[in-house]
């Protein structure tokens, strides 16, 4: 499992608020981005809509999607092509890698946010940044890292919740200009050798199965067989027994299992949401004593059972059914899916390259102090959820399968 889930009490770690960090720091940016991640060549859409909302005086939040580890910092490039820079919320969890990693993310703009409980100040900083309009402020609403490029995920209602606060305070105390959302698409697309990339990790894979090396199978019926051989090892674990049927059924069946197994154990009366939002009620509730350390090291190893649990659930619902297909794949996407497999089960990724990224800022929506109570979901989340596959969508329909 990913260090992602921190036991320890939280501590909120602020942003450095000053320009000359990312002054000095954009001079590397784009080196670091292809060292680390890939990303060899940019290309930005749009950018006149955020320049637009800026020259404006508006409060300014970008709402991106986020498939890889690169986002922020393909963010940052994107917000000095068009004259500014940014702060960022971002989970706790990124701050407790590395002295060198929070160093560099607090002086690019990041602050922390602890996503398993009610992090009041996170969000008066938030509402602060918005206010005072230095930068705009990005929020990733599918609030975890999804691995694919191509769908949107279910969206959370922290950044539309944080916008109506800003807007009723700019009415309440009458400010010049509006609280605007802009969506912004980020998509990559590999441009290397899929094979040559791809083949090595197979069959590593297919060596820890003290399987034959399955080179007769074509590089997609590779992965098939592989995610049902990893599916049923995670049936093995919390079913007892694989099953049998659609992978893409079992796997939902499994999710829904497994969740509403943790759900009664811990007595939780609210399932409602998608997999994102219930696997995040179970964490603030699991999570709550182990921080304040009000548990035995019996019951702290139960719970990190359950936690694990409830990650790896999470992990499952982020493999889109059919992402890819027997014919004419997309290189991004069988490259993704074959990055999920090494993340989930042996908690590394190696380096792929190289990537184009496209960014494309949307249309700026501009945010009411008060929602839509007859409106089942958020109007807000709605739009920039419509806005963000769209832009994804006509992004793809450029790619050429393979």
């Amino acid at each position: 499992m990913q260090r992602v889930i921190i036991d320890e009490p939280y501590e909120f770690v602020p942003p450095v608020y000053s320009d000359w960090w990312p002054r000095i720091l954009r001079l590397y940016l784009r080196r670091h981005i292809r060292k680390v991640y890939g990303v060899h060549s940019f290309e930005f859409r749009g950018i006149e809509r955020l320049q637009a909302s800026i020259a404006a005086g508006h409060s300014i939040m970008l709402t991106p999607n986020h498939s890889r580890m690169a986002d922020p910092m393909v963010l940052g490039v994107m917000a000095i092509e068009a004259g500014t820079y940014l702060y960022a919320m971002a989970s706790w969890h990124l701050f407790k890698q590395s002295w060198f990693q929070t160093f560099m993310i607090r002086r690019m703009g990041a602050f922390s946010v602890l996503r398993e409980g009610n992090d009041r100040q996170a969000i008066d900083t938030a509402i602060n940044i918005l206010l005072e309009r230095r930068r705009a402020l990005v929020m990733f609403p599918e609030g975890a890292l999804t691995r694919h490029n191509d769908l949107v995920e279910e969206m959370m209602e922290g950044p539309s919740f944080i916008a109506r606060q800003v807007a009723k305070r700019i009415k309440k105390q009458s400010l010049p200009g509006e609280m605007v959302i802009h969506p912004v698409a980020i998509r990559y697309a590999f441009q290397g050798d899929m094979e040559a990339a791809l083949l090595p990790i197979l069959d590593e894979f297919e060596e820890r199965f003290s399987w034959y090396p399955q080179h007769h199978l074509s590089l997609v019926q590779r992965i098939t067989k592989i995610g049902e051989t990893l599916l049923a090892l995670k049936e093995m674990e919390y079913l007892g027994t694989p099953r049998n049927g659609n992978p893409y059924e079992r796997a939902e069946r499994l999710i829904e299992h497994v969740l509403g197994d943790l759900e009664a154990r811990w007595e939780l009366k609210d399932t409602s949401g998608g997999v994102m939002a219930r696997a995040k009620r179970l964490r603030t509730v699991i999570l709550a004593d182990m921080m304040a350390g009000r548990v035995t090291p019996e019951e702290r190893q139960r719970r990190w059972r359950d936690l694990s649990a409830s990650y790896y659930v999470q992990q499952m619902s982020h493999y889109p059914r059919d992402y890819i297909l027997r014919e004419k794949n997309l290189p991004e996407r069988v490259v993704e899916t074959v990055e999920r497999f090494e993340e989930d089960f042996t908690d590394q990724t190696h380096k792929f390259e190289p990537f184009h990224v496209v960014v494309q800022v949307g249309e700026a929506i501009v945010v009411s102090p008060h929602r839509d109570r007859a409106a089942e979901d958020d109007p807000v989340m709605v739009e920039v959820k419509q806005q963000l596959q769209s832009m994804l969508d006509e992004m793809a329909a450029e790619r050429t399968p393979v």
